[in-house]
């Protein structure tokens, strides 16, 4: 009985004990922030393998439905952030004071798109909102279909990365096969196709590579003009070696595959 009586105590000091840390993550789990990077529920999921399709309509449609949502979700982000600082923005010319919060997501704002803290607070907020803004889904979806080659190489296919992107660290991502004698890049792998597309475009919109595509969106906003893809890809002269050839490769997949970019 005495045995009994221990073990009914120690099982209900566990079930205590469990209830206490249970409560305690809840209680610390951080709320969602505008600031959180948005995954989609398929983004970790393996890519799936585009060059079984022998349909050139099939394997175009399944890789741009593929990435589409991605695109989408991570311009609705980038949306939000240019409400946000549309707001600060408003506060700063009304002479309003910032939340802590709000101090908070700014510094972290300007580290992550590369503007200098040292300049007055308005200043600053313009600079967000000239490099936070959209990129058109049909720019995105043929950029990815161009340095990807319709999702089957190996970048694509084992790190998500449909872009392109290099990484300078050792070990950060794949070693070309074609890199030059003495040249340390590689080609940057990612742990989702979340990440992955953040990257690339936080890359357009901060980089001073594409100062000129940032340039061509602020006037296009400017005068009330659609931003579009054929538009924007003008901007991306550095994106490629290629240079204007490149761009007008870019400007003709996007006319070309209309019927596959549109939903």
């Amino acid at each position: 009985m005495h045995k009994r009586e221990t073990l009914k105590i120690v099982l209900i000091t566990i079930a205590v004990l469990a209830v206490i840390v249970i409560n305690a993550l809840i209680l610390t789990k951080r709320e969602p922030d505008i600031l959180d990077i948005p995954e989609t529920p398929e983004a970790t999921k393996p890519v799936p393998d585009f060059s079984a399709y022998t349909d050139v309509k099939e394997k175009k449609s399944a890789f741009f439905d593929y990435l589409r949502p991605e695109v989408e979700k991570q311009n609705a982000y980038l949306l939000t952030l240019r409400h946000y600082i549309q707001t600060l923005y408003r506060k700063a010319l009304n002479e309003e004071p910032l939340t802590d919060d709000d101090i908070s997501r700014l510094e972290w704002l300007q580290t992550e798109y590369r503007v200098k803290a040292e300049q007055p607070l308005t200043s600053r907020l313009l600079a967000l909102l000239h490099k936070i803004d959209i990129l058109p889904a049909e720019l995105v979806l043929v950029q990815a279909a161009n340095e990807s080659a319709w999702g089957t190489s190996r970048f694509a296919r084992k790190g998500y990365n449909f872009f392109g992107i290099w990484c300078f660290v050792k070990g950060c991502g794949f070693v070309p096969g074609k890199r030059n004698a003495g040249a340390t890049h590689e080609v940057a792998k990612f742990p989702s196709l979340s990440r992955a597309t953040y990257t690339y475009m936080r890359n357009l919109n901060r980089h001073d590579a594409y100062t000129d595509l940032r340039e061509i969106r602020e006037r296009l906003r400017a005068n009330q003009i659609p931003i579009t893809g054929v538009a924007l890809a003008e901007g991306l002269m550095n994106y490629s070696e290629r240079g204007a050839a490149y761009v007008d490769e870019l400007q003709t997949m996007i006319r070309f595959n209309q019927e596959f970019l549109t939903e």
